[in-house]
């Protein structure tokens, strides 16, 4: 198989995957009250973290594992470096860690899991 039919298949694969985690975050908000933002801020930080990787893979850059979304920004193209606010990088780098495990974060408002969501989607 030649390497740049390769590229593509990897990069559909992260594409997939980001799509998945994008639909989660999306359907758990339709809980509304009983919706387990952590979750939803997590799915969408994933989503985010993938579609980065996903353009990583396809200008053919190796990437570390990290979930830090400024690192992962900054290994691409300069016209990519503000795609995300520094406020809005750090936000989504600390719902990938801090949020899955107990004592972290603290509660996550609806509206913030929302906000969570919209960052996604403008990454998509």
């Amino acid at each position: 198989m030649p390497k740049r039919e390769h590229v593509w298949i990897v990069v559909r694969e992260w594409v997939v995957k980001a799509e998945n985690d994008l639909t989660t975050a999306r359907h758990t908000l339709t809980l509304e009250d009983d919706c387990p933002t952590d979750t939803v801020c997590f799915h969408a930080q994933q989503c985010v973290e993938k579609y980065i990787k996903a353009l990583l893979v396809l200008k053919q850059m190796p990437f570390p594992k990290t979930h830090n979304i400024s690192e992962l920004l900054h290994m691409l193209p300069a016209k990519f470096h503000n795609l995300l606010l520094p406020p809005e990088r750090t936000l989504l780098t600390n719902y990938a860690v801090v949020t899955r495990y107990p004592g972290g974060y603290g509660e996550i408002a609806l509206s913030d899991a929302r906000k969570a969501v919209r960052i996604a989607v403008k990454v998509r």
